[in-house]
């Protein structure tokens, strides 16, 4: 994986407004954020994507993203949020090492989605064969 902005926040070589972590994660303040509050989530693994990540830093991730969520909402008073996590360039990823998004609402501020749903077609289909690859 490439040499990311992350891992080197990750070893102290940049600072950053740090909020959690441990043993497999590490949270801290966007320094771009879309609303007061914008944390970043990061596994300590270097993985690109969330696809090539370990079944361990998922986890654990997964463990801490809603008891972030929930400090968050209580230093800044916000009632909605929204939890963002691209792959790949074509998905808007910037960064490329995993990294997901709290983002609070607080009225115009916040993650704005256009949403453009489709017609789902094939789906017996495509769900089997998204089944076999697992």
């Amino acid at each position: 994986m490439a040499e990311t902005v992350f891992a080197k926040i990750l070893r102290g070589e940049i600072p950053c407004h740090h909020v959690y972590e441990d043993e497999h994660t590490f949270a801290f303040l966007d320094v771009n954020p879309l609303s007061r509050g914008h944390i970043l989530v990061i596994p300590r693994e270097p993985a690109a994507t969330l696809d090539q990540l370990s079944a361990d830093s998922a986890a654990a991730l997964g463990r801490v993203l809603p008891r972030i969520a929930r400090a968050m909402m209580i230093a800044t008073g916000a009632t909605a949020y929204n939890v963002l996590q691209n792959n790949g360039a074509a998905a808007h990823q910037a960064v490329f090492h995993v990294h997901f998004h709290i983002i609070p609402i607080d009225g115009d501020d916040g993650l704005g989605i256009e949403w453009h749903a489709k017609k789902l077609e094939d789906g017996e289909a495509l769900a089997k064969a998204i089944a076999a690859a697992l």
